[in-house]
């Protein structure tokens, strides 16, 4: 998949989207061209903020590599990659590693086979891979709805999210942001059976696959009423797949329907319809006089995620952006568990940046500068904030 185009013209058009006028579907030397500026300036960026990170962990007698590939979440999916996983849903909390889906694991496993060091490096590594992959992503998606200028302009700011730093740990937030962002793509461009396959893998990456499987299904089935396709319907069917078979699994092998489900308890992740996230943002900004600056930084990236959701309705982004980051909202914020990282678990929802890209693109010179000057500043403190200070996981 790229940034290009079939010769042969599509089969049929979802709205707000424009034409494709690419001449190949390959991935080319053309379409790596025209993501190139992306591709530095998302490097720039996150350059840039693991220099800050670097000189700050130095000056607090920190090591960068063992804090990027090691800790929280990545020792978890090391422990996988190493041992395999819980055979019992046990009695202690916060200590299942059936809670965590397969795919980067396995991806951590086998490539560590083939490459040298050790696994903590291979899975950082997969992670910096997968983080340019993402980067072309969200160009091609941006450059396919806006033209290149809004495709460059969203790659800067997706790099320059709060907790961009996440981005080059090993964690699988890029994996997922990756098959999230090709995977919509290929649903803009009318690409069935590559976006159900994107969706399937990324059931098997994050809980929140079914948030794009949502997008696929959806707008595969609307796309039925026009014009009967046979890969359209496989799509539907195939989409939600991955997420289904990780979820029934862990119940298989628990030996109850409701396994994984279960183990998210045992996480204390369930789902509140929002009374939590409410009772968060009452606490921080009604009843302490000083709140922690990351819980602060949490709570504005998700209010200012509703707010720009509400703005891409306003601009009638396409369908299945729309569909993907209106469900992966609900999730973050309908979640009655742990508050801290979710900031994180919207990383994946770059197409609410899509209407500050479009701003930004008319806007004058010196005020984008301004802007993403401002962003890349803030990214870089807090992605080290995060890790340096911030006592719990990102």
């Amino acid at each position: 998949m790229s940034s290009t185009a079939p010769d042969t013209a599509p089969r049929g058009h979802i709205p707000g989207t424009r034409r494709p006028h690419h001449p190949t579907a390959t991935v080319s030397r053309h379409a790596l061209r025209r993501a190139a500026p992306a591709l530095a300036a998302y490097l720039a960026v996150r350059l840039a903020g693991l220099a800050f990170f670097a000189v700050w962990a130095h000056r607090r007698h920190h090591g960068v590599w063992p804090m990027l590939a090691t800790q929280w979440d990545s020792r978890w999916y090391l422990g996988i990659a190493d041992h395999g996983y819980a055979h019992e849903l046990g009695i202690a909390y916060d200590h299942n590693n059936l809670a965590f889906f397969p795919l980067y694991p396995l991806l951590v496993k086998a490539v560590a086979v083939v490459t040298p060091g050790t696994r903590a490096s291979t899975g950082l590594g997969i992670a910096l891979f997968a983080s340019l992959l993402a980067a072309w992503g969200v160009f091609a998606v941006g450059d396919r709805i806006g033209g290149r200028r809004v495709g460059v302009l969203l790659t800067v700011l997706w790099a320059a999210f709060p907790v961009g730093l996440v981005e080059w740990m090993g964690y699988t937030e890029s994996l997922f942001t990756a098959l999230a962002a090709w995977t919509l793509y290929a649903v803009l461009d009318e690409r069935w059976l590559w976006a159900a396959t994107g969706s399937v893998l990324a059931g098997l990456t994050r809980p929140t696959g079914i948030a794009l499987a949502a997008a696929v299904t959806v707008t595969a089935l609307l796309s039925l009423r026009s014009r009967f396709s046979a890969r359209a319907l496989s799509a539907a069917v195939l989409a939600p797949l991955g997420w289904c078979a990780y979820v029934g699994w862990v119940g298989l092998r628990l030996g109850r329907w409701d396994g994984y489900f279960a183990v998210q308890r045992m996480w204390h992740n369930e789902v509140d319809g929002g009374a939590e996230t409410v009772r968060w943002l009452r606490h921080l900004f009604g009843q302490v006089s000083r709140p922690e600056l990351f819980l602060v930084v949490v709570s504005l990236t998700m209010l200012v995620s509703v707010v720009l959701f509400g703005c891409a309705l306003w601009d009638r982004q396409p369908l299945p952006l729309l569909v993907f980051t209106g469900v992966l909202l609900l999730i973050v914020l309908a979640s009655g568990g742990v508050y801290f990282p979710r900031a994180r678990f919207l990383l994946p929802g770059f197409p609410l940046l899509l209407p500050v890209a479009h701003h930004l693109a008319r806007a004058s010179g010196r005020l984008r500068v301004l802007v993403l000057t401002t962003a890349v500043a803030g990214s870089a403190y807090f992605g080290a904030y995060m890790l340096l200070v911030w006592p719990s996981a990102p």
